[in-house]
C-alpha cells in the first residue's frame, strides 16, 4: 500500500515548504518509512543531475556584436515629436478603468471566483478527511477540555480555546495539530452521534478572513471568526448541526 504521507507531503518538505514542526514530523517519519525515504533520495537524485547536466550555455560574442550593431542603427525619435492629445485621453480613460477595476475587486472581489475561506476550507476539508485515516485523528485523546487545552502549550504559538459540549450533544473526543496553506492550527475533535466533527483554529490573519459555509466534495463546512481566532468545522453532518456547533462557540 501506497504511504499517504508520500502524496501528500514529500514534495512540500523536498521544496521547503512545510513550518518547522511539520518538517520535523516527516522527517521522524523517514525514519520508519523506506518507501518515502526512497522517493526523496530519488528526487534529490534528480535535482542534482540537473544541477551538473551544465544546461546553460553562454551567448556566443558574434551574437552581442550583432545585437550590439543592430542597436546602433535604430533611429531614435525626434525630441519635438509627442502623442496626440486624443491618445492622452484615451489613455486617462484606460487608467480611469484601471481605478475603478481595483476598487470594485477590493469591495466586491468577493462574489467573483473562489474567495479565500472558500480555498482554506479546501484545503481543510482535505485535512479532514486525512484524519479519518486510522491513527490519524487525534494527537491527545480525551473527553476533557483540561487535558487537551494544555497540550497544545508549546506546540503553537496561541492558546486554542477548548470547550466540551457533551450536555448539548456534541462530546469533546480530543485534538492533534493539522495544516492550512503551509501554517501549523489546532484542530479539535468532537462527537456528534456517529459523525466525527473537525474544528480547525487559528490565530487570526491579517488580510485573511475565515467566515461563510458551504459544501465541498460532499462535505458541511462553517467557518467564523471570534475574538482573536479563525474556526472551520467540518464533517459529513448536517449544515443545522453544524451552525449548532458554531454558536455554542460564539456563546459567551
Amino acid at each position: 500500500m501506497a504511504c499517504e504521507l508520500s502524496q501528500n507531503q514529500l514534495h512540500a518538505y523536498f521544496d521547503g515548504e512545510l513550518d518547522a514542526l511539520s518538517a520535523a514530523s516527516f522527517e521522524k517519519h523517514l525514519e520508519s518509512c523506506p518507501e518515502c525515504k526512497g522517493r526523496l533520495e530519488a528526487e534529490q537524485s534528480l535535482r542534482n543531475s540537473i544541477r551538473e547536466a551544465n544546461l546553460y550555455e553562454r551567448a556566443p560574442g558574434s551574437l552581442r556584436e550583432k545585437y550590439q550593431s543592430g542597436a546602433s542603427k535604430v533611429t531614435p525619435i525626434p525630441a519635438r515629436a509627442s502623442v496626440k492629445p486624443a491618445s492622452w485621453s484615451w489613455l486617462a480613460v484606460a487608467a480611469a478603468v484601471l481605478l475603478v477595476v481595483f476598487v470594485a475587486g477590493r469591495q466586491f472581489g468577493h462574489l467573483i471566483g473562489p474567495s479565500s475561506t472558500q480555498l482554506v476550507a479546501s484545503t481543510l476539508v482535505d485535512a479532514h478527511l486525512r484524519s479519518l485515516q486510522p491513527g490519524h485523528l487525534t494527537d491527545v485523546e480525551s473527553t476533557d477540555q483540561h487535558t487537551v487545552k494544555p497540550w497544545f502549550d508549546g506546540r503553537l504559538d496561541f492558546a486554542p480555546p477548548v470547550r466540551d459540549f457533551a450536555a448539548d450533544g456534541f462530546p469533546l473526543l480530543g485534538g492533534r495539530l493539522d495544516v492550512a496553506q503551509g501554517r501549523t492550527v489546532a484542530a479539535l475533535v468532537y462527537g456528534r452521534r456517529k459523525h466525527i466533527i473537525n474544528v480547525f483554529v487559528e490565530k487570526s490573519q491579517p488580510g485573511i478572513t475565515w467566515e461563510g459555509s458551504g459544501t465541498t466534495q460532499g462535505y458541511q463546512w462553517v467557518a467564523w471568526q471570534k475574538d482573536a481566532f479563525s474556526f472551520c468545522a467540518v464533517s459529513d453532518v448536517s449544515s443545522a448541526d453544524l451552525n449548532a456547533l458554531k454558536e455554542l462557540f460564539l456563546a459567551p
